[in-house]
């Protein structure tokens, strides 16, 4: 989360930090203009996945995992709308795109499609460009409908 307020800070922009309450010390990056703090991660997705255009997943732990999943049958299910999942780093993710296609896929536990849900990056250029191909597609859905500002 800190490369995202950091960057949002170097660029001028306000930056939004979600802080977990966790037995261990864990506090916002020095990055954050608005901080606020969950006692719940169930909370604390919802707060994510409510107000995301796109999730970009960097190399992490099982926290990270655990949104990512999250995201992922959220959209699969259309509990929320469709919005870009990208994975950074093509060689962290390997060993995960694997086990879900080989095992989880090859045993029924998930349709081709679901493995559609997602994007796999090794770059930050095509990060942006497929935020902004989506961006550019919802603004022109709205323009087909009347809705553009």
């Amino acid at each position: 989360m800190e490369a995202a307020n950091r960057g949002a800070a170097e660029a001028g922009g306000k930056s939004v930090g979600c802080n977990i309450e966790l037995p261990i010390e864990q506090a916002l990056n020095p990055y954050v203009n608005i901080g606020i703090h969950f006692h719940y991660f169930f909370v604390r997705k919802t707060m994510f996945v409510k107000y995301s255009e796109a999730f970009v997943i960097f190399p992490g732990g099982l926290g990270t995992l655990d949104e990512m999943f999250e995201a992922l049958t959220l959209i699969q299910t259309r509990k929320i709308k469709d919005f870009p999942v990208i994975l950074y780093d093509s060689h962290y993710w390997k060993g995960i795109l694997d086990w879900l296609q080989f095992s989880t896929l090859a045993a029924g536990n998930i349709s081709p499609e679901d493995l559609n849900l997602f994007t796999v990056v090794d770059s930050p250029d095509e990060i942006c460009q497929i935020i902004c191909e989506r961006h550019e597609l919802a603004r022109f859905a709205s323009c087909d409908r009347g809705d553009l500002r």
